[in-house]
């Protein structure tokens, strides 16, 4: 077997805001990616480049980058391909695909908080695909860093994932991304590694830990796709690593698809990746990550190879989906407007051309995100109009529904559920592990939180410092609406993630969410009288002047049924004046969901209105009368 000397392909992995981006950002700096002058203008977490991940300030697509580094003893340049993974354990398909990309991973653990649920999930994939570990402690500057105890958690977290005496021989570096800073010797707790200035201890470490690409120089050409993007110009681009062979441009290959069928198709154009930017390439060897042009219908997971002997690669494997929900087109009395519904405006306004309300235009959207997301499926279901979505996490399906309405689409998303299995003869229900780390006063709190949704404790450890670490493996249905309660029950300083742990048998009826809603009984305009009236009974979620149908959720009761409420009532005009004059400034303010947040408040007959201007929680069956007779066959059989 030959070996490529020049070229390095590693993923960072890490739990959700340990620094990956940031470490990501400090190498292209260092490598001399960008012109001096460009450097110091450059944002923080180049590689966040969609809008969402700038906003919620997480991961959520992976990606790839290059850096050249120029060895320090004048060595020939050596291409480091770098793929940046997100944190998120409902984006897990994402870090699959990028592990089937490279050939070490760099574990990435902040100083203080440890291996966390995300941090098990990445090298438990790690480890099952034989790949080499480089353990990067980053954070050194915090100053709760715990440097040793980390390092022997990580230990632990080898251990007890079963890894071989090979593989916990891993190298160790202590890093401060934020300053692009690492080094071998590990540094005080709270500080910057002090013998160092920069990476250059990291970048070694890199070379010397993850192997060159091996290759057989008499096999015949194999490429996977691991990766699709698009191009206004190009159209569909497959991201793919060379296995085997030289792919060149212009070049002729066969496209082995998902069902083994083949057919011959041109390499119209080849790039390779550079800093952020692809550039145009003739040939790519084997162990180079590349993008091409020129086959519209190629999927992820699918292999290129030699004409005269095509050999396909195995299939990308990604875990079942763990939770569902129905997506379809809006239904409401408010389908179409304009602006954010308030008052006559939005009566006499017409539709917008750009708006997406149709059952075809959904289900072509669907469609799409199946082509580059290989961790979701779509099921028809008995409505011509909606969709059955399963993904990873209730995360994961959140962000698919903002993309869609930010691209203009009104949608009807129904109360996630989970994805259950039966396995023999019994129903077996997805699982999560789950960390909480929260101040001492508090545990009593989230432990009758996770009581009432069936968790049950694994692990209890408290570092001395104020702070209990609680895991527990809880039904991931128990967990659909528990981070505004747990938020709530901690006072905000709590911090709780999860991780998919497998599947156990059914845990039973749960009980979460305690009060009912108020619902609107009529159409009309939210007055600020009937909310002064209202507020006593439970909390309200809409501002003075905002249009409401019947059946459309407008609070939270403070008793545990729902309740027909008229938010539209006005007060009525008399020629006296009161010397109590209309005194509005006692409306509390409404408490304002966000999309999450109301997917976490529905109950099952409840669902959530989507729309560009608009998130709106109302109920399935909207005529009261209708809702009453069902409520009344229900109760007597």
């Amino acid at each position: 077997m030959a070996t490529r000397h020049d070229i390095r392909n590693v993923a960072i992995v890490a739990h959700v805001d340990h620094g990956k981006t940031t470490l990501v950002d400090a190498m292209l700096k260092q490598a001399g990616a960008f012109a001096a002058h460009a450097a110091e203008s450059l944002d923080d977490r180049m590689m966040d480049s969609n809008d969402l991940e700038r906003e919620k300030g997480i991961t959520i697509l992976a990606k790839n980058t290059a850096v050249k580094y120029h060895p320090k003893d004048g060595g020939d340049v050596i291409t480091i391909n770098i793929i940046d993974t997100p944190g998120h354990a409902d984006f897990g398909g994402e870090v699959e695909r990028g592990l089937s990309m490279v050939d070490a991973v760099v574990l990435l653990v902040d100083a203080s908080e440890g291996p966390l649920p995300q941090t098990r999930f990445v090298l438990r994939k790690a480890l099952q695909a034989r790949l080499p570990v480089i353990l990067c402690i980053n954070k050194t500057d915090r100053p709760d860093s715990r440097i040793e105890e980390v390092v022997n958690e990580a230990y632990d977290l080898f251990l007890d994932l079963d890894a071989d005496e090979e593989q916990i021989e891993f190298p160790i570096v202590y890093a401060c991304a934020r300053d692009g800073v690492a080094s071998l010797t590990k540094p005080e707790d709270g500080t910057v590694p002090a013998d160092s200035d920069s990476l250059e201890p990291f970048f070694t470490t890199i070379l010397e830990s993850v192997p060159a690409p091996s290759f057989d120089e008499s096999a015949p050409l194999q490429a996977h796709v691991t990766n699709l993007d698009a191009d206004n110009f190009l159209g569909r681009i497959a991201l793919l690593r060379v296995e085997q062979g030289e792919l060149r441009k212009g070049q002729t290959v066969t496209w082995i698809k998902r069902d083994g069928t083949m057919s011959n198709v041109r390499i119209t154009e080849l790039l390779m990746t550079e800093a952020l930017t692809r550039k145009p390439a003739e040939v790519a060897g084997p162990g180079d990550i590349c993008a091409v042009a020129g086959i519209p219908d190629i999927m992820i997971g699918e292999t290129l190879a030699d004409p005269e002997n095509p050999v396909a690669l195995p299939l990308i494997t990604v875990d079942e989906p763990a939770i569902s929900m129905t997506i379809g087109t809006n239904t409401s009395p408010l389908v179409g407007r304009g602006g954010t519904g308030k008052g006559a405006d939005a009566k006499a306004a017409v539709k917008d051309k750009d708006r997406k309300v149709t059952a075809r235009q959904v289900k072509d959207r669907l469609d799409r995100e199946l082509v580059g997301n290989v961790s979701l499926r779509v099921l028809d279901t008995e409505r011509p109009d909606a969709w059955e979505v399963q993904g990873r996490g209730e995360l994961a399906l959140a962000i698919l529904v903002e993309q869609m309405r930010r691209e203009g689409f009104e949608l009807t998303i129904g109360k996630p559920q989970v994805v259950t299995q039966v396995i023999d003869g019994k129903v077996y229900e997805p699982v999560e592990r789950m960390t909480i780390d929260v101040p001492e006063e508090h545990m009593g709190a989230v432990t009758q939180l996770m009581g009432v949704r069936k968790g049950r404790m694994d692990n209890m450890s408290n570092h001395g410092s104020g702070w209990v670490r609680l895991e527990f493996v809880v039904p991931s249905r128990g967990l659909i609406g528990f981070r505004t309660e747990f938020l709530t029950g901690t006072r905000g300083t709590g911090i709780a993630h999860s991780i998919h742990e497998g599947h156990e048998p059914w845990f039973g009826t749960l009980t979460t969410r305690n009060n009912g809603s108020l619902v609107a009984d009529r159409a009309g305009a939210v007055t600020a009288f009937a909310m002064t009236n209202l507020q006593e009974r439970g909390v309200l979620f809409t501002d003075p002047g905002t249009e409401v149908y019947e059946g459309m959720i407008v609070g939270e009761n403070s008793r545990a049924d729902d309740m027909d409420v008229n938010i539209t009532k006005e007060k009525k005009l008399t020629n006296m004046r009161s010397a109590a004059a209309d005194s509005f400034e006692a409306i509390v303010p409404p408490r304002k969901l966000s999309l999450e947040q109301s997917l976490e408040f529905c109950r099952d007959d409840e669902c959530v209105e989507v729309t560009p201007e608009a998130v709106r929680i109302r109920k399935v069956v909207l005529d009261q009368k209708e809702r009453g007779r069902t409520a009344s066959r229900a109760k007597h059989g």
